[in-house]
């Protein structure tokens, strides 16, 4: 009973507190989640913007390869940001946006020019919001790793169907 006590009065000590800096920095994507309207695709357009610059400077084999190391990079740190900022902000906060700029980075990785990279941010942005096939179920978890999660999630399914359209794009004569 006494260890229940000191975790509830370490609790509100915490959030009487200001949240890490780095946390903050990560977690709301470089401060895009501070945009009022619609944070989550402030974040995404963030992690798109950063996709393009480094379309432009990078081959395609360099840009795969650091798309996916974003990918991992940001979830783990995006997992340990949440975490930090959750006693703070609550359970899945509208501020926290890296899980979405991960999310984006995901169909990204089969982008080639900068419309895939628009049709990319469509498809996650619906599959984000819309949340079908599981992700609203990810989505109702608790946990920094499930703020992560159902975005991974969406950036799979985006990825799936811009390789689809992709595909059929190309058999079609495109």
């Amino acid at each position: 009973m006494t260890q229940k006590k000191d975790t509830t009065t370490q609790s509100v000590k915490r959030s009487s507190q200001h949240p890490p800096t780095l946390a903050v920095a990560i977690g709301t994507g470089f401060g895009a989640g501070f945009w009022p309207w619609g944070p989550g695709t402030a974040g995404a357009v963030v992690a798109t913007t950063i996709w393009l610059g480094l379309h432009a400077w990078l081959s395609w084999q360099w840009l795969t390869i650091v798309t996916a190391v974003l990918i991992i990079l940001f979830t783990l740190l995006g997992t340990w940001a949440t975490a930090r900022l959750m006693p703070f902000w609550g359970d899945d906060p509208s501020r926290v946006v890296v899980d979405e700029m991960v999310g984006v980075w995901m169909p990204l990785l089969l982008a080639t020019n900068w419309q895939t990279a628009l049709l990319a941010l469509i498809l996650f942005r619906f599959f984000d919001i819309v949340k079908p096939l599981g992700i609203r179920r990810l989505d109702r978890m608790r946990g920094a790793f499930y703020v992560m999660a159902d975005d991974l999630l969406a950036g799979l399914y985006s990825a799936v169907f811009l390789f689809l359209i992709i595909y059929m794009y190309a058999a079609w004569g495109g």
